[in-house]
This record gives C-alpha cells, sequence and structure tokens, in this order.
C-alpha cells in the first residue's frame, strides 16, 4: 500500500474547538481519584445507605427512637449490656432483683438504692452530650427532626440543643417531681438538692410520703404527652432512626412498627433488635419506600458510625461544633465529640 493510500488517522473527522469544549466538559465530571476525597469507600455500605436518604433531601419528618446506648460514651451506662450494664452492676445495692430499684413499691419502703443511683446520674451535673445527641440537635437545625422519643430519664438531648417541643421522654425525666403516696406535686429543685447532695428521698410536704422525680417506675402509666403526639408523628413520620436500644420494654419497642408502610427504617445499634430482626437478620417482608431496599442496618457503635455518616454529608465540622458548645468540661469525662 502506498503512503498516498494510507488512511490518515490525523485529519479523519478533525476535532473542531466545540468538540474539544464538550470533551473538556465531560472530563470535568469524570474523578480522577482512586478514591473518593470524602472517604466514601471507607464507609460501611449500610452508612453509606443512610447519607444517600439523607442526601436526597426528601426526608423534613424525621421520628428518631433513642435508647441508653447513645449516652453509653457520657458514661452513662445502659441496662442490659452484660458487664458494664446498669442491671449487673447494682449488686452493691442488695437488691432482690436489679428491677427493684425503678419499683414503685419498692421505693416506697426502700429509696436508698434509687437516691444513691439518681444521685449519681442526674443530668447536667457530671454528664456532657456525645456526638449522637449532637446528631439529633444538627437534624433539627436543618429541619429535618419531628420528634426524638426517648426511653432515656437521664435526657442529654435537651442539654445538646434539642429544643423541648421535639422531645417525648416516654419514661419521664427528673426536672419535675410528685408524691408516690398522693398526687401532690414537689418542687422539682428542692428535689433535686436533697437527691443530689442530702442523699436522701425528699418528703411530701402533704401526706408525709416519699417523693421522686417524674420518671416513670415499673407499673405506672406513660406521660400523656407521649400518647398525645404519638399517633400524629407515626403518620407524618417519613424517616425512622432507632439507635442504641434493645427494644425489650413496651410499649416504646412497638414504635417501629407503627411507621407508615413506605417508611424506611433505619437502625444504628450494636446487635439486632426487634423487627428489624426476622429469621436470623434484616427482615425481607416488609414492604419498603421504592419496594427495592431492605430496612437499614448501621452495625457498631453509635457515636462512631454517625461520625462516619456526618463526613459523608459534609456535616462533621458542623456535628463538632455543636458537639464542643454543649460539653461541660469536665476533666475524666470521656467523649468522642
Amino acid at each position: 500500500m502506498s503512503a498516498e493510500s494510507k488512511p490518515n488517522h490525523h485529519t479523519k473527522n478533525p476535532r473542531t474547538d466545540d468538540d474539544i469544549a464538550d470533551l473538556t466538559k465531560g472530563l470535568g465530571s469524570v474523578s480522577i481519584f482512586s478514591k473518593p476525597p470524602n472517604g466514601k469507600t471507607d464507609a460501611p455500605a449500610s452508612v453509606q445507605r443512610f447519607a444517600d436518604l439523607l442526601a436526597s433531601n426528601k426526608y423534613r419528618n424525621i421520628v428518631i427512637l433513642t435508647g441508653a446506648g447513645v449516652s453509653c460514651s457520657a458514661g452513662i451506662p445502659d441496662f442490659r449490656t452484660p458487664g458494664t450494664g446498669l442491671y449487673d452492676n447494682l449488686q452493691k445495692y442488695n437488691l432482690p432483683f436489679p428491677e427493684a430499684v425503678f419499683d414503685l413499691n419498692f421505693y416506697r419502703n426502700n429509696s436508698a438504692p434509687f437516691v444513691q443511683l439518681a444521685s449519681e446520674l442526674w443530668p447536667g451535673l457530671k454528664h456532657s452530650p456525645t456526638v449522637t445527641h449532637s446528631f439529633i440537635a444538627l437534624l433539627e437545625q436543618k429541619g429535618m427532626l419531628l420528634r426524638n422519643y426517648t426511653q432515656v430519664c437521664t435526657v442529654i438531648s435537651w442539654l445538646a440543643g434539642v429544643s423541648e417541643e421535639k422531645i417525648v421522654e416516654c419514661h419521664g425525666h427528673f426536672r419535675t417531681a410528685s408524691c408516690t403516696t398522693c398526687p401532690a406535686a414537689f418542687d422539682g429543685n428542692e428535689c433535686k438538692r436533697i437527691i443530689v447532695t442530702e442523699k436522701r428521698a425528699p418528703s411530701c410536704k402533704k401526706c408525709g410520703g416519699a417523693v421522686k422525680p417524674d420518671i416513670v417506675f415499673f407499673g405506672e402509666g406513660l406521660p400523656v404527652r407521649f400518647h398525645r403526639l404519638l399517633r400524629q408523628d407515626m403518620k407524618k413520620a417519613d424517616l425512622l432512626l432507632v439507635m442504641g436500644t434493645s427494644l425489650m420494654v413496651g410499649p416504646v419497642n412497638m414504635i417501629p412498627d407503627m411507621v407508615p408502610k413506605c417508611c424506611p427504617r433505619v437502625l444504628l445499634n450494636r446487635e439486632l433488635v426487634g423487627s428489624f430482626l426476622k429469621r436470623g437478620g434484616v427482615q425481607t417482608r416488609r414492604k419498603n419506600y421504592d419496594n427495592t431496599r431492605k430496612d437499614t442496618f448501621c452495625a457498631g457503635d453509635c457515636d462512631e458510625n454517625i461520625r462516619i455518616l456526618c463526613k459523608l454529608l459534609g456535616w462533621e465540622e458542623d456535628l463538632d461544633r455543636l458537639n464542643l458548645s454543649t460539653q461541660l468540661n469536665l476533666p475524666n469525662q470521656r467523649n468522642d465529640g
């Protein structure tokens, strides 16, 4: 073949300036990094999936259900973790059974174990919000939080900056107090002073009965606010986030099954619990929001997964700034924030 007959690859279909501009524009959307700069490839697939949900901007009525596990890194033990949980470490109180510390009849006859425990765990004295608590406050700031239902009496969410209107304290709180015999109210600050400083149960000024903070003991009904808001919140919920709970105490453990079938559910926990657990794994029979994805289970430590999540979303600086602003600055405080 002569030189004249050889195809000229350099002159065939010559590129115009417009072609080059289009090519340059296309290359602008191609990453040249072997790993995304935000570390997405290092994140667990489940956390990445959760991040994708939040990044979609579709969810503005997120309902969060939290248990004692979200406060462990603040130094507050959960109830049932073997070895470190509260129920495994109550031997020093000589209780007939661990749950007696929250038994109403037992308290009326022997208030000392609860008083000692309450004086150590009273909110706002020793324990600062964790990054998980700060994440809840951050969701509210971003207009995405409908409600935080918390099972923890030592509520730190409000210390983290979550507004009182957004919190439902399912098992009561320490801010107010009342008599266990008659319905008389008792000043909350005075109750705190007596229990924390004097290490004794206050006495009712009307009947002389034992006074306790308005947390829910076994045998007592849940707060009116819980029942008033629950059904309407479940109807509005467009995403459910469950964190740090064994889902063993009713009726709060029924909340994950009350959201609409079109509502995606995310569990941040050390283990599968409740209806997230079916046949040894994440359940598959529940119709999800797009008919393709299952419930999302982010296994492991809540704080660690929340930090990874916020890094993926570009929220980490906001999370740290918010968490730092709510610390009590105690030298022995253990916190990942």
